[in-house]
């Protein structure tokens, strides 16, 4: 991944979540971080992203890949679950089975990080007690048998 893409993912994103990012930890590769010892030039482009959407932006500390360790733990969850376990005639349909797997994931799987929730229960019922911290109704955002 490059700089540029970086930047242009975590600007989709945004324009596509209805909630406010308040926090992004990433690592420090170049696509997010500058290099030690450049700190005094030009602000990083995806700082500029994150100040300018109001976001805080850490970095995981140098040499702790245990800090990663939740990413990696839900890449090969995905793994098993698709590519481990199929064969695909073409990408689209390699496409189609993971947003249909994560739709499964997000909306019938508890979670023990939210009490045993799915993550989408979680942000409807967020969305109830707290609609500030929302740019807009998220129910569209999850279609169901009431949409």
């Amino acid at each position: 991944m490059m700089r540029k893409d970086a930047v242009d993912f975590l600007e989709a994103t945004l324009k596509t979540l209805p909630y406010k990012v308040h926090t992004v930890l990433t690592d420090n590769g170049i696509q997010f971080a500058k290099k030690t010892g450049t700190e005094s030039y030009r602000t990083h482009p995806f700082d500029v992203i994150c100040y300018r959407h109001g976001i805080e932006h850490r970095l995981t500390k140098p040499f702790h890949p245990w800090t990663n360790g939740q990413v990696e733990r839900m890449n090969r969850t995905i793994k098993q679950a698709t590519t481990k376990a199929f064969h695909y005639a073409s990408l689209k349909q390699l496409q189609e089975h993971i947003k249909d797997y994560l739709w499964a994931y997000n909306s019938a799987r508890p979670l023990r990080a939210l009490k045993g929730q799915t993550l989408i229960g979680f942000i409807l019922g967020q969305w109830h007690k707290q609609p500030q911290l929302f740019l807009t109704d998220p129910n569209p955002f999850f279609p169901g048998p009431n949409n």
